[in-house]
């Protein structure tokens, strides 16, 4: 008789237990709350220390624990609107899509620094601010604006189009970019000339790294992103108006701007379908 009651007892501790974690589990991994992006769980090589992501058109965007539901839902909203700025459900460029696959382009969403340990572009958590958009532009900026544009540039454009987009010297976004810089400057200059309207100085980002972040001024600028910002980015950039990038940067302008490359006209909101 002991020895059925005991073996019962297991019986309702393994399924407690069971129940438990896979309500645990659950928690972990909600299906998020957006019409058009379902957060999933994975295991994904690489990435195994987030615990889950959302896909869009193909593309991973990996958060860890602690990231918020929303703030994943938003930076796929913001990837999404990029990829097909006219909303229609098709990405608008294919073979910047293609590209991207073929690369494996991801992203991963961090909460603290000490995440920042994957091998891929990353966006944290609390620098992603879904209210700015709704705010009128003002207050801290979101980030994910940035950082998702990253991951279309270096692991898309660049490669899609080398003689154009690439990063190296000597394409036409980087000719472009060494006008505006006022010289082709492979490391950070003690000064930058005094014609030069974009001067990054971050000493740990080389030559190929400064491309990223021109064609990210650039189109942002062109897209209305920078309107409210001068004093914040004057540091770096200074044609902060779509008006500006054409009278000055003509070059950049002129490649952001070619139907050809079917680039997004409208900024993103991060919603995507609504």
């Amino acid at each position: 008789m002991k020895k059925l009651l005991s073996f019962i007892l297991t019986i309702i501790l393994t399924t407690i237990i069971s129940c438990k974690n896979d309500s645990n589990n659950s928690e972990a991994v909600s299906p998020g709350n957006d019409p058009n992006f379902t957060i999933v769980a994975h295991t994904d090589s690489g990435f195994t220390a987030t615990n889950r992501k959302v896909v869009v058109f193909g593309i991973p965007i990996y958060a860890y624990y602690e990231v918020e539901d929303s703030k994943l839902l938003h930076a796929a909203n913001i990837m999404a609107q990029y990829l097909d700025n006219d909303e229609n459900g098709v990405v608008d460029n294919s073979l910047l899509l293609t590209t991207l696959l073929n690369n494996d382009a991801s992203l991963f969403m961090w909460k603290s620094e000490s995440q920042i340990n994957i091998n891929a572009q990353d966006l944290g958590a609390d620098e992603s601010i879904p209210v700015w958009h709704t705010n009128g532009q003002t207050g801290q900026f979101d980030a994910a604006l940035e950082e998702v544009w990253h991951v279309i540039t270096y692991s898309g454009y660049s490669d899609a189009y080398p003689e154009i987009f690439g990063e190296n010297a000597g394409t036409a976004l980087t000719s472009a970019m060494d006008i505006a810089r006022g010289g082709n400057f492979t490391s950070i200059p003690e000064n930058y000339p005094n014609n030069a309207w974009y001067t990054y100085d971050d000493e740990t980002c080389d030559y190929k790294c400064m491309a990223t972040e021109y064609i990210y001024w650039g189109m942002t600028s062109i897209l209305g992103a920078q309107e409210n910002r001068l004093n914040e980015i004057s540091q770096e950039w200074d044609l902060n108006t779509r008006t500006l990038v054409e009278n000055i940067d003509t070059s950049i302008y002129a490649l952001l701007t070619n139907p050809l490359y079917k680039f997004p006209s409208i900024l993103p909101d991060g919603s995507y379908m609504q």
